[in-house]
C-alpha cells in the first residue's frame, strides 16, 4: 500500500500531467494525432468499434460514480473545460492504475464523467502511461491499444515532466470530432459546483 505521502505525489504529477494536456502545446500535439475516424482504414474502424464496445462493457458498472470510487478512482482535476473546443469533463483518476504503466482495454486508468444536475453522467475513459516506464518493456514501440495511436507529448516541456502517452475513447458520448480525440465539443462544466479548470483556445 502506498503512502500518503506517495500517493500525494502522483496527484501532483497527473495534475501536472493535465494541465500539460490542456496546453496549446498539446492542441499542436492533437492536430498531427487526431483520430479522425475518417482517417481510419475498415480494419482500424473494424478495431475502433471493438474498443469502443470494450470500453462500454468494462466501465458500464461505474455508471454510478460511487462504484468507481469505491473502485480506487478518485476525482483529480475539477472539471476540464476548454472554452469554444469543447471539455473534456471530471477525471476519476485510478493511481495504482498508472503506477503500473500497462495497457489493458478493460482496465482504463481514467473514468471520465460529465457534471449534470442530477450528478457525473458516464461519458468515457482515459488510458495513459508515463514514456519512460513504457519505453522500457517496449523500446522503439510507442502504445497502440487496438489499433489507436497514443497521443504522446515530449520532454522537455514547459512544466518540467517527463514525455508521456494518453489515449481518450469517448464511448458513453459519440463524440463528432472523433471517438479518440482528446476535447469533446458537446461537453461542459456548466453544472459542476467545485473549481473549473479552463483553458483558453489561444
Amino acid at each position: 500500500m502506498k503512502s500518503p505521502r506517495v500517493a500525494g505525489q502522483w496527484q501532483g504529477v497527473l495534475l501536472s500531467l493535465a494541465l500539460l494536456a490542456f496546453s496549446p502545446m498539446s492542441m499542436i500535439a492533437q492536430d498531427k494525432h487526431s483520430h479522425s475516424d475518417t482517417e481510419q482504414t475498415s480494419d482500424q474502424k473494424k478495431q475502433s468499434g471493438e474498443l469502443l464496445r470494450i470500453v462500454r462493457e468494462n466501465t458500464e458498472k461505474y455508471k454510478d460514480v460511487k462504484a468507481a470510487e469505491a473502485a480506487g478512482y478518485k476525482l483529480t482535476f475539477g472539471c476540464v473545460t476548454g472554452d469554444d473546443f469543447g471539455a473534456m469533463g471530471l477525471h476519476y483518476v485510478n493511481f495504482p492504475l498508472v503506477q503500473k504503466g500497462e495497457l489493458d482495454p478493460t482496465q482504463p486508468q481514467i473514468i471520465i464523467y460529465e457534471p449534470t444536475p442530477d450528478g457525473p453522467k458516464l461519458i468515457g475513459a482515459d488510458f495513459l502511461v508515463m514514456a519512460a516506464d513504457w519505453d522500457a518493456k517496449h523500446p522503439m514501440d510507442p502504445p497502440i491499444l487496438m489499433g489507436q495511436i497514443f497521443h504522446y507529448f515530449e520532454s522537455p516541456n514547459r512544466f518540467g515532466l517527463p514525455a508521456f502517452y494518453t489515449l481518450h475513447v469517448w464511448a458513453w458520448k459519440e463524440n463528432p470530432k472523433g471517438a479518440f480525440v482528446n476535447w469533446h465539443p458537446n461537453v461542459n462544466c456548466e453544472s459542476f459546483a467545485g473549481e473549473t479548470n479552463n483553458t483558453p483556445s489561444n
